[in-house]
C-alpha cells in the first residue's frame, strides 16, 4: 500500500468515500494499520511524532492529534519523557480495563483460576455467527471458576477461533500467570482493543450453583461479550456468570 495518505478514489477517478476524512483520521488508520500488522509490537517503543510526521509527510501537529485518539482509545500508551508506547495487556494498568467485577471493600486484585475444560469443538450457529465464523468451524472452548480470596466469584464460558488460538491448551493457560488477555497477546498475536457486552440478570441454575456455591434461584449477573481485534475482527465470545454477594459490576461513563 502507497504509505501516504491521500482520499480513496474509484475507477472514474471520483472520491469513493462518502464523506471526506480529516488528514489525521487517515493517518490514524495509517498507523493503526502498522499496529495490525505487528510492526510494533505490543509493550515497544513507537517511532517519534517527528519521525512519523516524516515518513508520512504529514505535520508533527497532525500525527500529535492521530497518537491522540490511538490513545484515548487504549491502543498506545504516552509516557512523559519516554515517548509512545503500543498498549499491552502486560501492563499493570490495562489488567481492569476488561474486568468490571470490583469488590465491594478492599483493592482490586486478580482472581485465582481453576479451569474445568479446555476442549476444541465444532461451533455451533449461534457461537459461527458472533464470531463471524462458518457453522461447524473449530474453536477453542474453554470453561473457569475464578475466585476471590478462596470465594468463587465467576463461572465463565470462552470461545475463540480455533485457526486464531492453535496449540492453546489447559497446561499453557495454568501456567500463565498474567491476564488471560495478555496469553493471547503475547503467544498468539491476538490483540483485544475493545469489548460489547449484553448484561441482565438471571437466577443461578444447577451449573452456577454447584460452581459458585450458592443456592439454585440466587440473583446473579450474566454479562455476554463480544471481543474485537484490529478491524473490528471478533475473536472472543464470552459469557460469565456473576456472583455479587461481596462484589459489584463496576463501568465508567464519559
Amino acid at each position: 500500500m502507497n504509505p501516504h495518505p491521500s482520499t480513496s478514489s474509484d475507477a472514474s477517478g471520483t472520491d469513493a468515500s462518502p464523506s471526506f476524512r480529516p488528514l489525521y483520521q487517515q493517518i490514524k488508520a495509517l498507523i493503526t494499520q502498522s499496529l495490525q500488522s505487528g510492526e510494533w509490537k505490543p509493550g515497544e517503543l513507537m517511532p517519534s511524532e517527528v519521525e512519523l510526521a516524516g515518513r508520512f509527510k504529514v505535520s508533527q501537529g497532525t500525527v500529535r492529534k492521530a497518537i491522540d485518539e490511538l490513545a484515548a482509545e487504549n491502543l498506545v500508551v504516552r509516557r512523559q519523557g519516554k515517548g509512545t508506547f503500543v498498549a499491552s495487556h502486560a501492563e499493570e494498568r490495562a489488567h481492569f480495563r476488561f474486568l468490571r467485577l470490583m469488590p465491594d471493600e478492599g483493592i482490586p486484585h486478580h482472581p485465582d483460576n481453576r479451569f474445568i475444560a479446555v476442549l476444541r469443538i465444532r461451533a455451533t450457529a449461534e457461537v459461527a455467527r458472533l464470531l463471524e465464523l462458518k457453522s461447524g468451524d473449530a474453536v477453542v472452548y474453554i470453561k473457569r471458576v475464578q475466585s476471590f480470596d478462596g470465594v468463587p466469584t465467576i463461572l465463565e464460558e470462552l470461545w475463540l477461533p480455533g485457526q486464531l488460538f492453535k496449540g492453546l491448551s489447559a497446561e499453557r493457560l495454568v501456567e500463565y500467570k498474567g491476564p488471560m488477555y495478555g496469553l493471547f497477546e503475547s503467544e498468539f498475536g491476538t490483540r483485544m482493543i475493545r469489548a460489547t457486552e449484553k448484561i441482565r440478570a438471571v437466577a443461578a441454575d444447577a451449573a452456577a450453583s454447584e460452581h459458585l456455591k450458592v443456592p439454585e434461584g440466587t440473583p446473579l449477573l450474566c454479562a455476554d461479550r463480544v471481543s474485537f481485534t484490529y478491524g473490528d475482527k471478533p475473536v472472543e465470545l464470552r459469557r460469565g456468570i456473576y456472583s455479587t454477594a461481596r462484589h459489584h459490576y463496576q463501568n465508567e461513563l464519559s
